[in-house]
């Protein structure tokens, strides 16, 4: 109980704070917190506990007409919902009851925000047409910076705005969320020319900066993401894979066909690794490590081949807690980082009307959790 306490923060009723209690809860997970299914289920009972709380909180707020405390208290729900979703299995029908509380709290949360989210249908080519969640940024008299946001597979576009509502509130950027199945899936049509549509509905949004327009795709819609920022060099920033996916999968159909390991010398392979990133003349963010698909050693190969080569590359590595009952990533953190990159590199481009450019030695990363920047001088 004493190191139960000690990792149980006070969760006050603001959102900041419950976002800093579920970071510091996920952050001090152990083998003694969580000691199996039973005890993961235990912490998510809590954490749905708060998140039912916090979402009778707004219901009151509605009630007495106080529209942006209702908004704050269902945005804390989405966190506490959320930490209670990463401690059950997928399997677990829990999950979908949960799944199902932030389906709702979205819905509520809709008829509360100033910015109201809207699902829009985006035309493509006059041949298709993509379903996608939109948030304004907040303010309709300024042009903001918008991310297209490309939910992993087999996660609905709705799964990742239920997660990201809360981070990307206030930062003054408009999100558009659309699902890796809806993207990939189509047999005529390739994902970048998709995504390329998805680009071009925002920049023709009155209140979107058309300049000022990113990319995240996670799992493997990391690569998609890449092979986007390449194609459509209006892209301003990318959250991506930097073509570490496909060229791990063309390297391995080399070596099954030549029954060879050693084919070519390290000039060439880091040549093939960056091929596809040199391509790209957006700042890149690369996710390695945790549920992402690229591998931390070969994104430090790119990182160091993108040092040498002058090109705007960092490395995130998601912060995973290892327990008795598997591994559980500390989102909240995660989430804070990333999209805190993509509000400064494109605020940036719209203070310099182009992209940052600076250049120093490699950072390592951190065995937990890093933010690298190829460029930043190692303290």
């Amino acid at each position: 109980m004493k190191m139960e306490s000690a990792a149980w923060p006070q969760v006050r009723s603001d959102l900041v704070s419950v976002r800093q209690s579920a970071a510091t809860f996920l952050g001090n997970l152990s083998a003694d917190l969580i000691s199996g299914a039973i005890g993961r289920q235990n912490w998510a009972a809590t954490w749905t506990e708060i998140g039912d709380a916090r979402c009778l909180l707004a219901e009151l707020n509605i009630k007495k007409k106080a529209f942006e405390e209702a908004t704050e208290a269902w945005l804390c729900a989405l966190t506490a919902f959320e930490v209670a979703k990463h401690l059950v299995d997928e399997d677990d029908p829990k999950s979908g009851d949960i799944s199902a509380k932030v389906d709702v709290t979205i819905q509520k949360l809709g008829l509360s925000l100033q910015q109201k989210l809207e699902r829009v249908r985006i035309a493509c080519c006059d041949q298709a047409e993509l379903l996608a969640h939109y948030l304004p940024a907040g303010n309709p008299e300024l042009s903001a910076p918008a991310i297209i946001c490309i939910a992993r597979e087999q996660e609905a576009g709705a799964t990742l705005l239920g997660r990201l509502l809360p981070a990307v509130i206030g930062r003054g950027m408009a999100v558009l969320i659309v699902s890796y199945d809806d993207v990939s899936n189509s047999s005529d049509i390739p994902s970048e020319t998709l995504l390329s549509c998805c680009l071009d509905y925002l920049s023709v949004r009155a209140e979107i900066d058309a300049g000022r327009i990113g990319v995240y795709g996670e799992g493997l819609s990391a690569a998609l993401a890449t092979d986007f920022a390449a194609s459509d060099s209006r892209v301003a920033a990318a959250v991506c894979d930097g073509g570490i996916w496909n060229w791990a999968r063309t390297m391995a159909s080399v070596r099954w066909m030549t029954r060879t390991a050693d084919m070519v010398d390290d000039d060439e392979m880091s040549a093939r690794r960056s091929r596809l990133v040199r391509r790209l003349t957006c700042p890149v963010l690369v996710v390695a490590g945790g549920r992402a698909i690229t591998s931390v050693s070969e994104a430090i190969k790119l990182q160091s081949d993108c040092l040498e080569a002058r090109i705007d590359m960092e490395l995130a590595i998601p912060p995973m807690i290892r327990t008795v009952a598997g591994e559980i990533e500390d989102f909240v953190s995660f989430d804070d980082r990333v999209l805190g990159w993509l509000e400064h590199k494109l605020t940036m481009r719209g203070w310099r009307g182009q992209t940052e450019s600076a250049f120093g030695p490699v950072i390592m990363p951190k065995p937990t959790f890093g933010l690298v920047n190829a460029h930043e001088q190692p303290s």
